[in-house]
């Protein structure tokens, strides 16, 4: 098989491996970038490769929690809070990303709490479905290492995950609701959309205003989200439905269709439990072309009233 034909055939395990270890289009495609050059080094000196699936899964690996190790650091000097970039179903990596359901911003921000070598054990075993001791040779380890690491992180992932999900169909209702709610500012309606513990969540970056910290609470929460909405318009910023990271979200565009924001939901036990809010346009341009939403935020607040 060529290489060309190994791209082609490897990459979408390779991205979603990647993607779901960083929460980073571009640092995933960076390490798949690398781990393949480096295959493609080995086959050209001939070396002996058994498998180039499980040599190419265990170069994305290492090179992911090496670099998620780093990724942390900057992190910690982020302004506000840190969010995954999101992923949109269509010609984009999402439609090569295997596992929509482990997808979710919430889960990958979840995610974020685990040593890198527990979410690599975690991810391999529980989501790509790698045997144990496939997985302890790929974080090198031994297999009661590697079942303690998964162990512990399944312990951790379950405590704050919900048991109970929505169909597809029941989460895009719900999420037609949502947003009807939204727009029309029926805060009676959107409430009772929410869970009580719902979170939203925000991620300018420094870049443009977004929330500095999460706001909690079902309240809270539908207040913060129908002011947001009576302001966006006013920008000329509109909605538009579509599947964020294999739930239902929208996209945010100015004017001129210029992407300035992404919402992705979360949703389970017929509630939507967490929304988040990318709008840092660092975390966009994967997407689609960027529009500016920190100058229209200023012309708006010059604007009278």
């Amino acid at each position: 098989m060529s290489t060309d034909e190994l791209y082609g055939e490897l990459r979408p395990r390779a991205f979603a491996i990647a993607y779901q270890m960083l929460g980073s289009v571009g640092e995933a495609e960076d390490v798949v970038q690398e781990a393949f050059l480096r295959l493609h080094r080995t086959l050209r000196r001939e070396e002996p490769i058994t498998s180039p699936r499980a040599y190419l899964t265990t170069l994305v690996t290492r090179l992911a929690i090496d670099q998620l190790r780093s990724a942390r650091k900057r992190r910690e000097r982020y302004v506000g809070e840190w969010l995954p970039e999101p992923l949109v179903t269509g010609p984009t990596p999402a439609e090569q990303a295997e596992t929509a359901d482990s997808l979710s911003l919430a889960f990958l921000v979840l995610l974020e709490s685990l040593s890198p070598q527990q979410r690599a054990a975690f991810l391999l075993r529980e989501v790509f479905e790698y045997p144990y001791p496939e997985v302890a040779e790929i974080v090198g380890t031994d297999v009661d290492s590697t079942r303690h690491l998964v162990a512990r992180a399944r312990s951790h992932v379950r405590e704050r995950r919900p048991r109970y999900h929505a169909s597809r169909r029941q989460r895009e209702e719900l999420a037609r609701r949502f947003f009807a709610a939204v727009r029309s500012g029926d805060l009676a309606a959107l409430e009772a959309l929410l869970a009580q513990d719902v979170a939203l969540h925000g991620d300018g970056g420094g870049r443009v205003p977004a929330l500095t910290r999460p706001v909690d609470g079902r309240e809270r929460v539908a207040r913060v989200l129908v002011a947001a909405m009576v302001a966006l318009p006013r920008l000329g910023v509109r909605f538009q439905a579509t599947e964020v990271n294999g739930q239902p979200g929208g996209l945010a565009l100015d004017d001129q269709d210029r992407l300035v924001g992404v919402v992705g939901l979360d949703v389970a036990d017929g509630r939507i439990r967490a929304i988040h809010s990318v709008v840092n346009p660092d975390k966009l341009g994967h997407l689609d072309q960027v529009g500016d939403l920190a100058a229209l935020v200023r012309a708006g607040r010059r604007r009278p009233r």
